[in-house]
């Protein structure tokens, strides 16, 4: 791999360079532009960053299909996700008449030197991930996580069919992946 392979076939260095321009467009309050920015940008690369996002340096968004990071999301330096991970809202808040509290954040903080691994799914305007922690693919998050705490789920057990009508499916306990080959 070299900086022309980088440059040329990765989508997130594309994302990131859309998202830092249209970022500082959206802090001038330019109306509209930033929005079709990011919107252009998650047509071409599946990656999808609200101009609003604050993100420190040394972003890094490996593969990166299905990445979602809202408007009030803030990453700190040194982070790297990978594909299909979401910083996301729970919801909106709201009065005490039910109308949409705005401008409030709605979506997680993740600190510095923090790996997000693939399909993890962070929410909410409280959540914060805290410097140096390391979050497995596939988990569900909505509260703060520990400085320099790991969070991952049990695999599952993997059930296979044998084919035969009525029969019981056979469990097999997942360890790691060099248990099964194909």
């Amino acid at each position: 791999m070299n900086c022309d392979e980088i440059i040329l076939a990765y989508p997130g260095l594309l994302a990131i360079a859309v998202h830092r321009l249209a970022h500082e467009l959206y802090a001038r309050e330019v109306p509209m532009l930033p929005r079709m920015m990011s919107e252009w940008a998650h047509a071409q690369t599946g990656i999808d960053i609200h101009p609003g996002a604050r993100i420190g340096e040394s972003f890094f968004i490996d593969h990166g299909t299905g990445v979602v990071i809202g408007e009030t999301t803030e990453i700190g330096d040194h982070v790297k996700i990978y594909q299909g991970v979401t910083l996301g809202a729970l919801s909106f808040p709201k009065d005490e008449r039910g109308r949409i509290i705005r401008g409030s954040k709605r979506h997680p903080t993740v600190e510095d030197h923090v790996t997000i691994y693939a399909n993890a799914i962070i929410l909410g305007g409280d959540t914060v991930l805290r410097r140096g922690c390391t979050i497995g693919g596939s988990v569900f998050i909505t509260s703060s996580v520990p400085e320099g705490a790991t969070v991952n789920i049990t695999p599952p057990a993997l059930r296979v069919k044998d084919g035969q009508r009525n029969a019981p499916p056979t469990s097999i306990p997942a360890r790691n992946a060099d248990d099964f080959q194909i």
